[in-house]
């Protein structure tokens, strides 16, 4: 008898924590973090070398900020928040880090190429952010970028060959 008023007793307690609990098993089949991608994420783009003429699947990104203006505004607004400035110099003209409105990119310049390496990080120096920002935020600086007007001298510009006379001895 007393085993049975004890049983009634903690019958509500057992069916609450069964559905507190009910939700963190599994509920069939493999769990995702379990299953083995068929493919690591990457983007797919023209620059990238195919060995043997075939190249990985990949997905594709596309801006959704491209060419609103609105966004390249805050854009610039959070290339400035984020420190971006420090090493990317005002306006994104260059100063530790490189320029990033001149049009030449190490890594890619088109926005998915630009978003991963926002979003990633790059090899000795560039921080990941998408943590920090997320894809939208990264997009938005994405948007910035591209707005930006080239400057008129690339001071790496490839100049034409000086046409040099040969000295005579004498």
């Amino acid at each position: 008898m007393k085993r049975t008023a004890v049983a009634l007793r903690a019958a509500p307690l057992v069916a609450l924590l069964g559905v507190m609990f009910g939700g963190c098993a599994p509920q069939g089949g493999t769990p995702q973090a379990a299953q083995a991608p068929s493919a690591p994420p990457a983007v797919a783009y023209a620059a990238h070398v195919a060995a043997g003429g075939n190249l990985p699947p990949g997905g594709t990104l596309r801006n959704p900020h491209a060419g609103d203006a609105a966004v390249a505004k805050n854009g610039a607004l959070l290339f400035t928040a984020m420190n971006c400035d420090g090493c990317h110099g005002a306006d994104a003209a260059g100063a530790v880090g490189p320029n990033l409105g001149d049009g030449r990119w190490r890594y890619g310049g088109e926005d998915p190429e630009v978003f991963m390496s926002i979003y990633y990080g790059r090899p000795k120096g560039m921080p990941a952010f998408g943590g920090a920002l997320g894809a939208d935020g990264v997009w938005t600086l994405v948007t910035y970028l591209r707005s930006l007007a080239p400057p008129p001298n690339l001071p790496t510009q490839a100049f034409p060959p000086l046409k040099l006379r040969p000295v005579g001895r004498g």
